[in-house]
């Protein structure tokens, strides 16, 4: 289009005539040939050296290439002390994140090896967080493999206006080398597979089968909730004006399909039975449990002194180096000297901030726990129920101990009539069957509504009153459509729907004038002030008559004194003289 001559080492070319253009595709094509085999060879000779071993790679802090080139224990015992407990927490705790509190609280950092910045590959000491805990728990350097391909370069995106391509995780069974027992490491394979599975199953994906780790809801059987029908896992929601109900709910198919919901179960009942044979079965081995506790609690406060012994002794000997820098420069070089003296300064605090530390942690936490202390503990751990129902226990602690002891549980309430049936698939393999007593809205459902009935009748038949006949229902482990306890209202309700005849105090005769005990019926008050029984029903309405029942249902017994009859009849007269002048 314009004229360009273009010119390599061998010749001019003329993009104008049909043959350079020929020459200049087929050289083109011939160059970038080239370049391919040549970066298919790199390629393929990093690759073969990667399968030998021998390709040397970034390692993590707890990892350092020995004089020989070979791969060892970081030789700094912190570091080794830290990354030790980074996974003695996390198989007692389970969760990256139970693990980074842990750590912020007892003020315990992490070592890190940064690829970038002033000094490179070199160990530092970081605040633990989420990601930090979590990359070292997937690395699987530190369980001793050689590993190659962990990550490879998949599409990518325009970030302004510059294609940057996008880094992928490769799934463990597609990396490219993987050398078991290649190195020394701090856990074994095995270990690290497992530690693999709990941290996906930590995510809340209910529909991928994960249990998820315990949080601080209520129900008890988050995560561990089977549909009995579908066989699904079930989900959660919180309803109530307060959302503090949990309900388990299985809503895969309206997920999948649109269709309705599969089932819905009311969870605090079935967690309170779950509560009842979780410490039933406890309780044979509550005195190895609090001895075991005990154990925990010993091996904890030791694994901590170690740590802070050897964060004071770092901090000492960088007190000491910075002492020996100051030391070394000359006197006459203030300019260095300064700089090395405030050097010396901020690592003297450092060091005084860290034993202050450690005497506050050595107040707070004593490293030998007196004999009452540990009286303490051991009736503490033989008390199962006060210490699963304590204040301090919290909903996510209880959730961890069930996990321990249960593996899964199966939920179905429609497979027995007015009950919620329910599998338990303990940690050890074996299976049990249970059953509880459902929320019902009418007794048309109610679990056993014939043998109710009779007892109603019979008490009834018994001279029962209502709130003794629901106190008898209470005692006796009968409970109410909705699982509440029986009031006298409930069975009022019930003799109405049953044509059960209310027991009165007379017996089934008529009321009389006046009770044994010098009230009135509401026919005695009728007769005594002249006026009809249902203008005596509006005056106690109003309050102008005082009456009880001794429960609903039951006559009245009305106070009436001769005073109150002859105030009331000369306002009766009244009322009568008004109405006819009126007329």
């Amino acid at each position: 289009m314009f004229g360009v001559i273009i010119a390599d080492g061998e010749r001019l070319y003329d993009p104008c005539a049909y043959h350079d253009r020929l020459l200049l595709g087929l050289s083109g094509i011939m160059s970038e040939a080239e370049l391919h085999q040549i970066k298919q060879r790199l390629h393929q000779g990093e690759r073969q050296k990667a399968a030998r071993g021998e390709l040397r790679l970034c390692l993590p802090a707890g990892l350092a290439h020995g004089p020989a080139g070979q791969i060892i224990l970081n030789p700094d015992e912190e570091v080794q002390a830290r990354l030790s407990l980074v996974f003695s927490k996390f198989r007692e705790l389970g969760s990256a994140r139970a693990v980074m509190r842990y750590l912020q609280k007892e003020n315990l950092p992490l070592p890190m090896r940064p690829l970038r910045g002033p000094a490179p590959h070199e160990v530092v000491w970081q605040e633990a967080s989420n990601p930090r805990v979590l990359s070292i728990l997937h690395n699987p350097g530190y369980a001793g493999a050689y590993v190659y391909g962990r990550r490879r370069l998949h599409g990518g995106r325009l970030r302004q206006d510059v294609y940057r391509p996008r880094t992928v995780k490769v799934p463990i069974e597609d990396w490219e080398v993987c050398l078991q027992a290649a190195h020394p490491g701090y856990i074994g394979w095995e270990e690290f597979m497992e530690n693999q599975r709990r941290l996906e199953n930590n995510i809340n994906r209910y529909e991928a089968g994960h249990s998820g780790a315990p949080r601080k809801g209520a129900a008890l059987l988050q995560g561990i909730a089977v549909c009995g029908r579908c066989g699904r896992r079930m989900s959660l929601r919180y309803s109530g004006p307060a959302a503090n109900y949990p309900v388990y709910t299985c809503r895969a198919d309206r997920g999948h399909d649109g269709g309705p919901l599969c089932q819905e179960i009311r969870a605090l009942p079935v967690d309170a039975r779950i509560e009842r044979i979780l410490l039933e079965a406890l309780t044979p081995d509550r005195i190895a449990i609090a001895v075991a506790a005990l154990g925990e609690i010993e091996e904890e406060t030791r694994q901590l002194e170690r740590q802070w012994a050897l964060r004071r002794e770092r901090a000492r000997y960088e007190a000491e180096r910075a002492r020996r820098q100051y030391d070394a420069v000359e006197p006459e070089n203030r300019l260095v000297a300064r700089s090395l003296e405030r050097g010396w300064e901020e690592k003297l605090r450092a060091a005084e901030a860290i034993e202050q530390d450690y005497e506050r942690w050595r107040r707070d936490e004593p490293l030998v726990l007196s004999e009452v202390d540990r009286e303490s503990l051991l009736v503490l751990g033989e008390d199962l129920p006060g210490l699963w129902h304590a204040l301090s226990t919290t909903p996510a602690e209880r959730k961890s101990i069930l996990r321990l002891i249960i593996c899964e549980v199966v939920l179905d309430q429609k497979r027995l009539h007015g009950q919620v049936w329910f599998k338990i698939l303990w940690q050890t393999g074996a299976t049990s069957e249970h059953s509880v007593q459902r929320r019902v809205h009418t007794y048309g459902d109610y679990i056993d509504i014939d043998k109710l009935r009779v007892r109603v009748t019979e008490l009834n038949a018994a001279g029962k009153m209502d709130k003794e006949i629901a106190s008898a229902l209470n005692a006796e482990g009968f409970l109410a459509a909705r699982n509440c306890a029986f009031t006298g209202e409930n069975v009022w309700l019930l003799r109405k729907r049953w044509g059960l005849p209310t027991v009165k105090i007379n017996g089934k005769s008529s009321n009389p004038i006046q009770w044994p005990d010098g009230t009135y019926s509401v026919q005695g008050a009728a007769a005594a002030l002249g006026i009809t029984p249902q203008v005596i029903f509006d005056y106690l309405a109003r309050g102008w008559l005082k009456g009880r029942q001794l429960t609903k249902g039951q006559p009245w017994q009305i106070e009436l004194s001769d005073s109150q009859i002859s105030a009331l009849r000369e306002r009766i007269a009244r009322n009568r003289r008004s109405r006819k002048e009126a007329l």
